[in-house]
């Protein structure tokens, strides 16, 4: 008789190998349900015979050895520059608004919440006779990071019922808690929260350099989601899912509060002005604070998008899903509007004395350095002897652009009633651009310009109108919400 072991062995073998050689049927009709396929038998190779025919097409044209020679010692971005460009525009503007420092976010991804408080320190600075004022963007950071907390843990309850696997649930997941945002989340935290001046709040090593923290908050947020899952799994109800979610929020507020500190619930407020005139006034709440120099009514705000797809008509409303981060206020919606819209729109707000917050897709064609964006900046085009021919609606559609940084317009060059070249309120500190300010050539709004806010008064009637329509809902993952992301 064999012994035991050798008879055991091969069965034992067997059922540790048979799911890595063969799907069960459980696992053939989930791959068949989310669209999974492998790769078609008669996909091409590519073989020895390919890559010869590539080297000797690099090789037959000097131009490729040139570029070689230059490339590999120094920066494209440096062969590439196109002086022409640089040298044609100067700093001067026929409407200039900005008279104030640059403010700087670091190592973080608050440019939304630094944009719309840069905005709202304008009337706060005149009303309080200040040269120079911030709003705490510590303060707007700590409430936006619970907000979103809940927010995320509400849209894991929300789709509890949902399979591993489901897109909408993986999306959640992929990015749990980041420090992005859109204006209609920052305006919900105004109106819920308030305000404070940076001395009540001011910055903390982890709101400057957030990666840290965020991957705690992500951890334990994850770590939340697979336990609200797993309960309604064995037939828990949303009551005792929202129970457990107060716990999970509560360690929320705890590595926040060691990460950023603890916003005041109340704060002393007095300055001396530039006129050297000292004023108080007394102990204030955020709401109160918020209330008295916060000079723009939010609710006359509403947030112009120009998404070209074919699938986007103008003058329509929408929506992105599971996008926001105060539970019950306001959904982010967007009104589609063409290019020249949002130009004559933003320059007239700039003309009344207005900044205006805006979303853009800040890498292409920009020398951080010297401060500018133009769709002509780098010629790579002819560095690589190839052209670069998508447009701004299949960029979008194909992943090449998106929305990933917002910033304040404060000045337009205007010629024959034409923007010819806009300033921009970058919050990258005063080492980059002019002392922190930029200038956007209007060319390369056309191409990387996708969102403003704006007061409802300056649409036509019929975008006024359009405002009302039942928005359209975009998927999560959708490109229009990837400012937040």
């Amino acid at each position: 008789m064999k012994p035991l072991w050798l008879i055991t062995t091969p069965l034992i073998l067997m059922i540790i190998l048979l799911p890595l050689g063969r799907a069960t049927t459980s696992q053939k009709k989930a791959a068949g349900e989310i669209g999974i396929s492998t790769l078609s038998k008669t996909a091409e190779a590519l073989q020895s015979a390919h890559f010869k025919t590539m080297q000797e097409e690099f090789d037959s044209k000097p131009h490729n050895k040139y570029m070689q020679n230059a490339v590999t010692v120094t920066t494209i971005n440096k062969l590439a520059l196109n002086r022409a460009v640089v040298t044609g525009i100067d700093n001067s503007f026929s409407c200039k608004l900005d008279d104030w420092a640059a403010t700087n976010q670091k190592n973080s991804g608050r440019c939304w919440m630094f944009a719309g408080t840069n905005l709202l320190r304008v009337g706060a600075m005149k009303k309080m006779n200040l040269k120079e004022f911030e709003f705490s963007q510590s303060y707007v950071f700590f409430w936006d990071k619970i907000e979103r907390a809940n927010y995320f843990l509400e849209s894991i309850i929300d789709t509890a019922d949902r399979p591993d696997g489901d897109r909408t649930v993986d999306f959640l997941l992929s990015s749990p808690i980041s420090d992005g945002g859109q204006w209609n989340m920052f305006i919900s935290l105004i109106r819920k929260h308030g305000l404070v001046p940076k001395t009540a709040m001011p910055e903390s090593e982890s709101s400057s350099n957030s990666s840290v923290m965020n991957k705690f908050l992500k951890a334990k947020l994850r770590e939340g989601a697979k336990r609200l899952r797993d309960m309604r799994a064995k037939g828990a109800s949303v009551e005792k899912l929202r129970k457990a979610k107060h716990d999970i929020l509560a360690v929320i507020y705890r590595i926040l509060s060691i990460h950023l500190g603890t916003p005041p619930e109340r704060f002393d407020w007095q300055w001396r002005d530039k006129d050297n005139e000292f004023h108080r006034d007394g102990e204030l709440t955020p709401q109160e604070f918020a209330e008295r120099y916060v000079t723009l009514d939010l609710d006359e705000y509403v947030c112009l998008v120009h998404d070209p797809r074919p699938s986007s008509p103008f003058g329509r409303t929408f929506t992105v899903a599971y996008l926001g981060n105060v539970v019950g206020s306001e959904p982010v919606k967007y009104l589609n509007v063409d290019i020249d819209t949002m130009k004559k729109v933003a320059m007239r707000i700039l003309l009344d004395g207005e900044p205006v917050w805006f979303g853009c897709d800040c890498g292409p064609q920009m020398a951080r350095g010297i401060g500018l964006w133009d769709a002509h900046l780098f010629d790579y085009e002819g560095v690589y002897d190839t052209q670069f021919t998508l447009n701004k609606a299949a960029r979008l559609i194909y992943h090449q652009s998106r929305m990933n940084h917002a910033m304040l317009f404060t000045g337009v060059d205007v010629v024959d009633g034409q923007p010819r070249r806009w300033r921009v309120e970058n919050s990258w500190s005063d080492e980059s651009g002019k002392k922190g300010f930029f200038i956007m050539d209007d060319s390369w709004f056309d191409e990387y310009m996708f969102e403003i806010a704006a007061r409802k008064s300056y649409l036509s009637e019929e975008l006024q109108k359009a405002l009302e329509l039942e928005p359209i809902v975009l998927p999560p993952w959708d490109p229009m919400g990837s400012l937040a992301y």
